[in-house]
């Protein structure tokens, strides 16, 4: 297992970023993944530690002390093998993840865990510099046709998975490019567009039909999600032209707060302000973008979102941007006895925190308010842990200035249309109803749907999107075939 002391001679590699006056100046990627000579030395730090926790942290379950090994080694090509061989996207995972697998890394009960995510990275870099990530065609064509609706990571997953096991796989994408959340969800500072792009044109060359601007059902009335949609088709048409319909769209419905004053202008959602931004970036000319600049900026939410939110108003050239998160300020350091080595409650801060913005903890929204029909300001309350409550603290009223308020608190589900054009059961949280069993897994009420990704268990993150795909196209070979060699 790598160097036996390496993890007592090597300090972990933090990643690199360019400097913020800099970056803040462009939308483009920032982060400089890490060379082949300080991968291998972040390599050194892998334990034989005997239990892989690792392993068990990461949704995809990547082999992670292999290809750590094969990376100190020299030997980049079984590395990004080994790493193919669990996991179809690692420059998303390697550039997007928060790393569950770091947390639950055996070195980190009292040390800073290994860098398993720019090791990744890392690796699938050196891949596509070397020419190694090729189409991978079916040798054999099966007959069996499948439609894939929404393609972010799980769709895309599903698909190339599919395809590689000879099935004739179409994608269907309400909008204009490919990608789902990560073309239009995720700001280029995070995960620049082109590599979605190249990953379409491996998946086309191995068989992989792409039909976007294409909606599956009509759309609900009044939904704010972004749809670029041209054209519809109808499940029964699917139906009768494929043998299996995958449902992978991603959680889009956004989390409203319905405080007084939400009618008024400048209050929108993350998802009506992020979109605009990735598509201006990929040229397109809009008639009218939501913009910050020269306003002050009030972000609700304390997640991913928000701090995308956040990100983005600073290339804006906002005046000033505030964030604020209803739940109390996290400590800066885990309790690893305790936590270890599950996910962590612990104050992150993000890139774009480091660029700038206020954080306010504990806080909430009471009131939007307004002048002439517009936004100007946000009423809030601090709040404290009583008996285990939030409960508002008395004569702690605070009135903000905002010339733009974005919700980003998180999305409660699909849109249901398109489970409803199929008749799919829901559950409780609005998520197509659909098991993980290995037999019969991911399959909805209705014969031949199946779900997958968000569609199936909700807002979550790309790694576990890329992991339901991958069942998902496993347990769907099994029902067509009767087996199926793809991985689960």
């Amino acid at each position: 297992m790598s160097k036996i002391t390496g993890f007592l001679e090597q300090p972990r590699v933090k990643d690199q970023y360019a400097p913020v006056d800099a970056r803040l100046k462009h939308y483009h990627e920032f982060l400089l993944p890490l060379a082949a000579g300080p991968a291998r030395l972040q390599a050194t730090r892998c334990m034989d530690c005997g239990i892989p926790f690792c392993t068990s942290g990461c949704p995809v379950n990547n082999i992670i002390p292999d290809f750590n090994n094969l990376v100190y080694q020299d030997d980049w090509r079984s590395a990004i093998d080994t790493l193919h061989s669990t996991n179809n996207f690692p420059e998303f995972t390697g550039r997007i993840c928060p790393a569950p697998c770091e947390a639950a890394c055996t070195l980190n009960i009292s040390d800073d865990a290994v860098g398993i995510k720019s090791i990744e990275l890392a690796i699938i870099e050196r891949a596509w510099q070397e020419g190694w990530v090729q189409p991978q065609p079916p040798a054999v064509r099966t007959g069996k046709a499948v439609a894939v609706i929404g393609s972010g990571p799980a769709g895309l997953a599903a698909a190339q998975q599919l395809a590689r096991a000879g099935h004739a796989v179409t994608v269907f994408e309400k909008n204009d490019r490919v990608g789902g959340l990560l073309r239009y969800g995720i700001p280029d500072f995070k995960l620049d567009k082109h590599h979605i792009d190249r990953r379409t044109a491996q998946m086309e060359a191995e068989g992989v039909t792409f039909r976007t601007g294409v909606l599956v059902g009509a759309w609900p009335d009044g939904s704010r999600v972004t749809n670029l949609s041209k054209q519809t088709v109808s499940p029964e048409a699917l139906r009768a032209d494929f043998d299996a319909v995958l449902l992978a769209g991603g959680a889009e419905q956004p989390r409203d707060l319905p405080v007084p004053g939400r009618e008024l202008d400048g209050v929108h959602f993350a998802m009506e302000f992020l979109p605009q931004q990735n598509r201006v970036t990929a040229g397109d000319k809009l008639k009218k973008q939501l913009r910050a600049e020269g306003k002050h900026v009030i972000v609700i939410g304390g997640g991913d979102t928000g701090s995308d939110c956040v990100g983005t108003s600073n290339r804006h050239g906002a005046a000033s941007v505030t964030q604020f998160e209803v739940m109390p300020q996290p400590p800066e350091h885990e309790n690893k006895p305790l936590v270890w080595p599950y996910w962590p409650l612990k104050l992150r801060t993000s890139t774009s925190h480091e660029e700038g913005a206020v954080r306010e903890f504990a806080i909430a929204t009471k009131e939007f308010i307004g002048k002439g029909g517009k936004v100007t300001g946000v009423k809030t309350v601090r709040l404290e842990m009583r008996d285990g409550q939030l409960q508002e603290i008395e004569g702690s009223e605070t009135v903000y200035r905002a010339d733009l308020v974005l919700l980003a608190m998180g999305f409660v589900s699909p849109v249901g249309s398109v489970m409803e054009a199929f008749g799919v059961d829901r559950d409780a949280r609005g998520n197509a109803h659909a098991g993980t069993d290995e037999a019969g897994g991911y399959v909805t009420n209705v014969p031949g749907v199946y779900a997958a990704g968000d569609m199936r268990r909700g807002q979550s993150l790309v790694v576990w999107a890329i992991r339901e795909g991958r069942q998902a196209a496993r347990a769907i070979d099994e029902a067509l075939m009767g087996s199926s060699v793809l991985p689960r």
